[in-house]
């Protein structure tokens, strides 16, 4: 990334190996919750740097998100980055109210830490 940033997440891995070189805020809940957040950032100026959905994971199924947002704020909302975490927030509502969420064993939550933290890496780097 060239710009500052913000990283909001629900990840412990993505916390560990993100906090000491960017600026993280990290979320004790849920994507939905996640994604709340970032819309509350995005309200205040802050413009979406990665997608809220950026896999092919069913939005209902893992139960970490990471995002990165700007650092910097504008005066205006960023109409593209407002209409992609309702969309984000829509989407996971949708599938979580029709397939509700896994009861995952803690391996296979590690494997969704390592899944979403590469994911957000490979976006950074």
């Amino acid at each position: 990334m060239i710009e500052p940033i913000i990283v909001v997440t629900n990840n412990p891995m993505s916390k560990e190996n993100l906090s000491s070189k960017y600026v993280t805020e990290f979320i004790d809940g849920s994507t939905i919750d996640v994604f709340k957040k970032v819309r509350s950032y995005i309200h205040n100026g802050h413009k979406l740097l990665t997608h809220p959905l950026m896999s092919s994971i069913k939005p209902n199924e893992t139960p970490y998100r990471t995002v990165i947002i700007s650092k910097n704020r504008e005066k205006a909302v960023e109409v593209d980055s407002l209409k992609y975490i309702e969309e984000g927030i829509s989407s996971t509502e949708k599938f979580t109210n029709k397939f509700g969420i896994p009861n995952w064993s803690e391996q296979v939550l590690e494997d969704f830490q390592l899944i979403d933290y590469d994911l957000i890496y490979h976006a950074l780097y």
